[in-house]
């Protein structure tokens, strides 16, 4: 493994440089070959990942724990009601105490305004690498394992690659913007063009476009935006429709200050778009070979219908959800 990422976090794609990134990226290609054919990839023998959730998780809970057993050491699934953070301890003394006694911390917490700031406390005081198993703002490891799907069903170097990254309707709950956030600034980075779907009412966050647009800037991509879900579809040879809050919409006082105000207001936007779907119709828009990505759980009859989610000639969710592992275990063995 390559030495000079020991101790690096990875809170976001953001901190890592295009070169930085595609050492990830190959290092991932190697450890799925070796899975595949059995090889053993023994890179942090007995050492001791923790893990803190503060949401639930199927794919990046299992990918960072089946990952890190697989490359020789243990991880410790740990949640609020486990641990002193239910009477209050804080960030800082978690990190400090955690780092002292492994060498790795990782957390999933997803509270708008709370989340990001979280991690990054825990990432000043750790001794050991920070990794964001997910907050309010970004999600890094989805972006990684994303881009390599798409490496494997396209090209390494997909510039021009027509990318829709949609808003769909869901009513499950109001889900965070960092997987869209992370894809509108990750993908760009590659020459990718994008488009970003959704209403008016279900922005992402202003500062993250700004980045982003400087991002594509810089790595030959494009983006555009459009309220309209059938405009957002055409020619497009990759669709992801997904769901996020209406968090964009506020900054984050005025939303800490008026939750339940902002949420009242956010379902009621919510109820206007349930026509918003990735179907067989929609899907007809796009180009004739397109493939269908999601980070699951896909909220299904309402994001996308089953007749989409599971036919195998277009929807690549499963390739996509498989490599979570094989980047996680690349982060993992290159940062511990």
């Amino acid at each position: 493994m390559n030495s000079k990422f020991k101790g690096k976090h990875f809170l976001s794609c953001e901190d890592w440089n295009k070169e930085e990134l595609d050492i990830v990226f190959d290092t991932s290609f190697d450890l799925k070959n070796k899975f595949k054919t059995g090889v053993p990839t023994v890179h942090l023998h007995y050492k001791t990942l923790f893990m803190i959730f503060f949401e639930q998780s199927t794919r990046t809970r299992n990918s960072m724990e089946a990952g890190m057993t697989q490359l020789g050491g243990h991880a410790h699934d740990l949640t609020e009601d486990k641990m002193q953070l239910s009477h209050g301890e804080i960030a800082k003394d978690t990190a400090i105490i955690l780092s002292r006694m492994g060498h790795g911390i990782a957390s999933r917490n997803c509270f708008y305004g709370v989340g990001n700031e979280y991690l990054n406390e825990m990432a000043r005081h750790s001794s050991k690498p920070v990794m964001s198993l997910q907050d309010d703002i970004y999600h890094p490891f989805q972006g990684l394992a994303d881009l390599m799907t798409i490496f494997e069903k396209f090209s390494n170097d997909p510039k021009g690659l027509k990318v829709t990254v949609s808003w769909a309707y869901a009513d499950t709950h109001s889900k965070p913007l960092s997987v869209p956030q992370t894809q509108l600034l990750l993908f760009p980075r590659y020459g990718i063009d994008l488009t970003v779907a959704h209403p008016k009412e279900f922005p992402l966050s202003k500062n993250i476009i700004d980045k982003a647009q400087k991002n594509a800037e810089e790595g030959g991509g494009s983006i555009k935006f459009t309220d309209n879900m059938d405009e957002g579809f055409e020619g497009a040879h990759i669709v992801i429709p997904k769901n996020w809050g209406g968090f964009g919409r506020y900054g984050v006082q005025e939303y800490l200050d008026n939750e339940a105000e902002c949420k009242k207001e956010m379902a009621e936007n919510l109820a206007k778009y349930k026509s918003w779907i990735c179907n067989d119709d929609r899907i007809k828009l796009a180009d004739k070979n397109v493939k269908l990505m999601h980070a699951l759980p896909a909220d299904r009859g309402n994001e996308v219908t089953d007749e989409i989610l599971d036919n195998e000639e277009i929807s690549i969710v499963f390739d996509e959800a498989e490599n979570r592992l094989h980047t996680a275990k690349a982060i993992m063995a290159l940062t511990m």
